[in-house]
């Protein structure tokens, strides 16, 4: 490898993450080859990127049936390790070791693993711890959802969500740059002698401001998220139809904007909104624009229909336009929050979307997520929000602030470049 600098990413939003900040050091210039290796997953985020030579996808990747949370069950566990993740494991660890060798810096973006990765090559290394936060056990659980007693008070006892394990690996002499993603967590971390800062979150960069099309103009608007994790993406959708199947009539036009990735795909989506008593609508928009509705379907009903958009790929353009979102989705649905959007979600059997993730979820984002119990619970929700725009400001302003502005990436991108780019850092 011809790189200068290998970037470790262990999931669907590290990677975004960690896209985003190779995305503003080439933006920055004179940035050095970088090689990207993805711990979890193919890394198909990073598919335009490696083609157009911003960076270089490197070792082993594949994906695993938990879709890298067998951390959540012993059985998630049990059927990666089935598949192949010990040998997968070795081999990303060989060619971390490999790398170090050549004493170029190492990126981690994640959690343990990559930071374990990082410290074990030998090299230089930056952390970008993204997962954890201290908002976690210092908010109040979601009404309903029950308490984490122990876990709170082991959390409190630390005074950090990061355990002592974690901040011996970024006390290293070679670790040269600890970011997290709020101020919160940073305050936890410094108090243990970590020079923790927290830049900005680069979740929340990359959302064009494009002004409402006329396709919207005089509807309500919803952002449904099933995820992109299949099967479970469709064991979602289908809940989340259910759910709007039960939503009361409402006194306007309402539309729903799918904003969905290549899976399901649109013969799984065709099967499931048929079966859920949905049919396909007529499509009198023109031309090929991503942003204009590409399959419109309808759920008769007395007064008027209620209209649902599928739009894969259309997230980052949509996401802007919402009132509302219902979701099973982890970074996409931080993402809405961050936007200032009330999400309601409705965890299922998993193997990613199941209740300790929502409650963690809620937490993390100030209640600005609030996690339904059933379909059912969730429409009568949602149709009170729709009738509440005072509650939903206010939900909207708490979750901007957890996820903070735009322009961490570039932030990110400054501290690397200074702490693990600088020839006179590497010494």
């Amino acid at each position: 490898m011809s790189s200068r600098l290998l970037v470790l990413s262990n999931g669907h939003g590290e990677d975004l993450i960690a896209l985003r900040v190779i995305e503003a050091l080439v933006k920055r210039g004179g940035c050095p080859p970088i090689a990207v290796l993805p711990l979890v997953g193919e890394g198909e985020v990073f598919g335009p990127a490696s083609r157009n030579g911003s960076l270089e996808l490197v070792g082993a990747r594949q994906k695993l049936p938990s879709g890298g949370f067998s951390n959540q069950s012993l059985g998630g566990l049990g059927r990666d390790l089935a598949a192949g993740l010990p040998l997968l494991s070795w081999l990303q660890w060989q060619l971390v070791r490999r790398w170090g060798k050549t004493g170029n810096p190492v990126l981690a973006v994640g959690d343990l693993w990559p930071l374990l990765l990082a410290s074990l090559s030998g090299a230089p290394f930056g952390f970008i711890g993204t997962p954890k936060s201290d908002y976690t056990w210092a908010s109040a659980p979601p009404q309903g959802w029950g308490r984490s007693t122990w876990a709170d008070a082991y959390h409190r006892c630390k005074g950090s969500e990061w355990d002592p394990w974690e901040w011996a690996l970024m006390g290293q002499r070679r670790c040269r740059l600890v970011a997290v993603r709020d101020g919160l967590t940073a305050r936890g971390l410094r108090r243990h002698g970590l020079n923790a800062l927290a830049p900005g979150n680069p979740m929340m960069d990359g959302f064009a401001a494009i002004p409402l099309p006329d396709w919207l103009r005089g509807q309500r608007r919803i952002l449904m998220l099933p995820g992109s994790r299949m099967p479970e993406a469709l064991g979602n959708a289908s809940r989340l139809l259910a759910a709007l199947k039960l939503l009361p009539e409402l006194p306007a036009p309402t539309t729903v904007l799918v904003a969905c990735g290549s899976q399901p795909d649109a013969p799984a989506w065709a099967s499931l909104l048929q079966q859920a008593g949905w049919r396909q609508g007529a499509n009198d928009s023109q031309g090929s624009d991503s942003l204009l509705p590409q399959s419109i379907w309808e759920l008769p009903r007395p007064r008027a229909p209620l209209q649902l958009v599928l739009g894969p790929g259309c997230f980052n353009h949509w996401a802007p336009w919402a009132e509302l979102g219902l979701a099973t989705a982890g970074t996409a649905t931080e993402q809405l929050v961050g936007l200032g959007v009330p999400v309601l979600s409705l965890p299922g059997p998993g193997p990613q979307f199941k209740a300790p993730f929502a409650r963690r979820q809620s937490r993390l984002l100030g209640g600005a997520v609030l996690p339904c119990h059933g379909s059912r619970e969730l429409a009568e929700r949602l149709a009170l929000l729709m009738a509440e725009p005072a509650l939903c400001q206010q939900l909207g302003h708490r979750g901007r602030q957890r996820m903070g502005g735009p322009g961490g990436s570039a932030q990110l991108a400054g501290l690397v470049a200074e702490r693990l780019l600088a020839s006179d850092r590497l010494g």
